[in-house]
Formats: C-alpha cells, sequence, structure tokens
C-alpha cells in the first residue's frame, strides 16, 4: 500500500478516485491538480519540516489538499471549520503549525502550474515521519493533539481491508468531517486500495440516500445518529444496497442495531479513537448479523487488554480499563513526551470475551459509583433507549451526600410519553441500583461538530432542570 496519488495515476489512471457534488476525478485527472497544489506549497517554502493547519470544509479541492500534502510529506494539523476562534486559537498556540490553509487558500494554490517534478520519490520522507495531527473533541478538558505517523494510518487501511475486503467496484461514501479522523482514514483507505471516494459536504440523510443510489456507492461510514436519521429516511431501501455500513465513534443503542437488521441495513459496529487512527476493533464481516457481538474484534495489527486500576491484566469475561496496542498507534501527543511502553491506556471501560471480542461500556469519567456499586452509563441509556417512547438520552451522575451519586438522565422523548410506562418498564430491566432518580427532558441532545452527542454540554443543559418524576 502506498501513499502517492502520483503512483496511483501510474498504475490505474483511468479508474474513479473522487466523485463530489459538483464533479468527478480519475486518478489521472486528480493528480494533475494535486500538483497543482504541490506546486503552490512548495513555492512558499513548504517542506516536511514544516507543519501547516487545515481549516478547510468538506470539498474535493479539500481532498486535493490532504493528498498534496502526502505527497510531500508535509504534516497538518486538522482544523474544524465550524471551530470557534478561541478553540482555534488553542490548537494553534499548542501545535504552533507555520500557517493556517482555508477554503480560499486552497483555491489559490489550485491556480499555480503544475510541476511534473514533483514526486514523493524525490523527497526524503519516512514512514515514520508524522502525516496528521488530530485533536481531541475536547469533551474531557484541554484538546490534545495525537501525532499520528504515516505507518500508523497504512496500518490501519491494512487492518481495515483485512476485515472488509476490497472488490473491484468498491466505492465508500464519505459524509463524516474529513478533519475528523473517520473521515480522513477513508481517504487514506481509498487511496492506499485504489478505489474510489464519494464526497459529500455534509451529512444529510436525504442527500446520502440520493447519492448512494446515484454513485453506486458499496461501503459507508456514520455515527449512531446519522444512522438513526438514515433509517427514518430510508424509505426507497437503499442501505440494502450497501456491502457494510460501518457504524461507530459513539455507543450504538441495542434498539437501533434490531432496527437496522430488520431493515436490511448490514451494520458493523467498530470501536476506535483518533489516537489509533480510527478503527481498534470492528465486527466480522463474514460472520452473520446475528452472530454478531460487541464491538467486534481488534483489527490486523492491533492488541487489546483489560487491566484494573493497578494494571494487572484481567481474565477474559471480566470488567476493567480499555489499553490497545498495535501499528496504527500515535507517537505520543503534541508538547507531551512520546508513548512509554508499548501500551495504551484509552480511558474506557469494558470487557473481552475468550474470543477476543470487546464490549465498551463507557468512559471512564462517566461511570457512575452509587453506594458503592458501579453504574455504566452506556447500559442505562440502551435500556432507556429500548423503550418506543424514548427517542435520546445521556445518562450521568449527580453528587449525593449519602450515596456519593445518583443516576440522573437526560432525554428526549416522542409524543404522548408516559412516564410511569417507562419507569415500568426499567423495572424489568434494570436493578433498582442503576435506575435514574432524578431525570431532565430536552427538546434535543447538543451535538459536537463530529455528529457525536455532546455529553459535557447535554449534562449542563439537563442539571438545572432536574426532578424527581417527569410530567
Amino acid at each position: 500500500m502506498e501513499l502517492s496519488v502520483f503512483s496511483a495515476a501510474q498504475e490505474c489512471g483511468d479508474h474513479l478516485a473522487l466523485i463530489g457534488p459538483d464533479g468527478t476525478w480519475t486518478y489521472r485527472a486528480l493528480a494533475v491538480q494535486v500538483r497543482c497544489i504541490c506546486a503552490g506549497l512548495s513555492a512558499r517554502g513548504f517542506d516536511p519540516k514544516t507543519i501547516v493547519a487545515l481549516r478547510a470544509s468538506n470539498r474535493p479541492q479539500t481532498v486535493m489538499t490532504i493528498l498534496a500534502l502526502i505527497a510531500l510529506g508535509i504534516p497538518f494539523v486538522a482544523i474544524h471549520p465550524r471551530w470557534t476562534d478561541p478553540e482555534v486559537r488553542i490548537v494553534m498556540q499548542d501545535a504552533q503549525p507555520a500557517a493556517l490553509l482555508d477554503d480560499a487558500q486552497i483555491d489559490v494554490l489550485l491556480s499555480c502550474a503544475p510541476s511534473a517534478s514533483v514526486q514523493t520519490e524525490n523527497r526524503e520522507i519516512s514512514d515514520q515521519d508524522p502525516l496528521a495531527i488530530l485533536y481531541s473533541s475536547g469533551t474531557s478538558g484541554t484538546p490534545k493533539g495525537a501525532i499520528l505517523s504515516r505507518a500508523a494510518f497504512v496500518a490501519s487501511a491494512k487492518g481495515s481491508a483485512h476485515n472488509l475486503g476490497w472488490q473491484t467496484d468498491d466505492r465508500w461514501l464519505l459524509c463524516l468531517p474529513l478533519c475528523h479522523i473517520g473521515g480522513l482514514s477513508i481517504v487514506v483507505r481509498c487511496l492506499c486500495a485504489r478505489k474510489t471516494v464519494v464526497l459529500l459536504s455534509r451529512f444529510d440523510p436525504n442527500a446520502v440516500l440520493l447519492h448512494l443510489k446515484q454513485s453506486h456507492a458499496t461501503l459507508l461510514s456514520v455515527v449512531p445518529v446519522m444512522l438513526h436519521a438514515l433509517l427514518d429516511a430510508d424509505t426507497d431501501k437503499v442501505l440494502p444496497s450497501l456491502r457494510a455500513v460501518l457504524c461507530g465513534g459513539a455507543a450504538t443503542p441495542l434498539a437501533l442495531i434490531e432496527r437496522a437488521q430488520k431493515q436490511g441495513c448490514n451494520v458493523l459496529l467498530t470501536y476506535g479513537l483518533t489516537e489509533a487512527c480510527s478503527q481498534v476493533t470492528v465486527q466480522s464481516l463474514g460472520e452473520a448479523p446475528t452472530q454478531r457481538r460487541g464491538s467486534g474484534r481488534p483489527i490486523a495489527g492491533m492488541q487489546i487488554e483489560i487491566r484494573n486500576e493497578d494494571g494487572t491484566v484481567l481474565a477474559p469475561g471480566c470488567v476493567g480499563n480499555i489499553w490497545i496496542s498495535g501499528s496504527s498507534m500515535m507517537t505520543g501527543y503534541v508538547g507531551r513526551s512520546p508513548l512509554s511502553g508499548a501500551w495504551f491506556d484509552t480511558g474506557d471501560i469494558g470487557e473481552l470475551s475468550a474470543d477476543g471480542t470487546l464490549t465498551v461500556y463507557s468512559r471512564r469519567m462517566d461511570l457512575i459509583i452509587t453506594g458503592g456499586e458501579n453504574v455504566y452509563p452506556l447500559e442505562v441509556e440502551q435500556a432507556l433507549l429500548a423503550d418506543p417512547q424514548v427517542q435520546a438520552a445521556v445518562v450521568f451522575g449527580t453528587p449525593h451526600p449519602q450515596w456519593g451519586a445518583t443516576v440522573a438522565a437526560a432525554l428526549v422523548v416522542r409524543p404522548g410519553f408516559d412516564f410511569a410506562a417507562l419507569t415500568e418498564s426499567l423495572c424489568l430491566r434494570l436493578a433498582p441500583f442503576k435506575r435514574p432518580r432524578l431525570w431532565a427532558k430536552l427538546l434535543v441532545l447538543p451535538e459536537l461538530p463530529s455528529g457525536k452527542i455532546d455529553r459535557r454540554r447535554a449534562v449542563a443543559d439537563a442539571t438545572p432542570l432536574l426532578v424527581r418524576s417527569l410530567p
């Protein structure tokens, strides 16, 4: 697998590389545009010793710029176009990039005369050199920039390919932000495999379904909120035509999985994080939907251990802290020491089955300890979402002078909501200490730019509204 659009143009120049909202590009045509950007970047004096920031929207021109930066070996800091100025300043001060490229500057670079002499083999680029620096969403504090090497991206692409395989006509629809690991990893996977990216400017369920039909895409990556919206909108039964829909980035409710299966959607749950170039585990495409459990097994090149608080490795079936290791791991965080040792503490809680299947319960910081009992928010949220009255839910702990914490829930409910019926159904699903004692109703749950639920904001919005019983 070679990270070179120029090599791809030589190998399969007529193969479709990119389908955008307003045009299509073969690998040969895409390489021409990338050479223009390379020429412009080189004229500015940028080289592998330079770090640039990229704050650009989901456009074909952004994909071209990413490919140009990869070709030149210039690492880039991915900045979401929807971030506020203070958020951008934090990242710029931390990473210290030499320049910031936005949509307007990219258009200027594209107007440069292409240089046929720009080739990756003319430059000294190591596989261990950084390809990108991606910052966490910052839901638990100050964002940290994960330094992801070229080798890590290639290893992740190989791990994905080992599970999914590649078919001749595969096309991956990309509706996740390019500035997030989920979106960027799709570009790299398709480049390595010489496959086609179908790019959308943003997620809109009707637009996604239309482009799936028109582009004949075979693969799709979403977060649970997106999958829910797609299932609601899929009146023409487009989703069953896909080889696979990969769903990750947040806990996927069991009720949503069951609904997707009933509608013929082949969902593969995945668990990953920015620090591991996206996927760590994924359900196997070769297993029947009824056989799939948890978030699947580790992709090729990745390993998982479950440990207790003192670092002791726990036996299968024991709940503990999720530690990961492998070839797609980051080299470290910006401004901090490189990773010490081979293993990384994810901050998540889960368990491994005897066959290596991972089940993720919660972020460690979200764990609720009430009266000495551990309550995992995900388990309670799954129980709430199993009730058809509940559209969305976030479970969290609030301080309690006697029990340490009280379980609380923020809900988005459907018309005709009956609180008594909900509490009755929870009695059948949850032990008493796991049931929420405090409640809040919200019109919507706030989201991060990635489409994930912003748990911190949801808790802040819900806390002033908490009551013992919902009307």
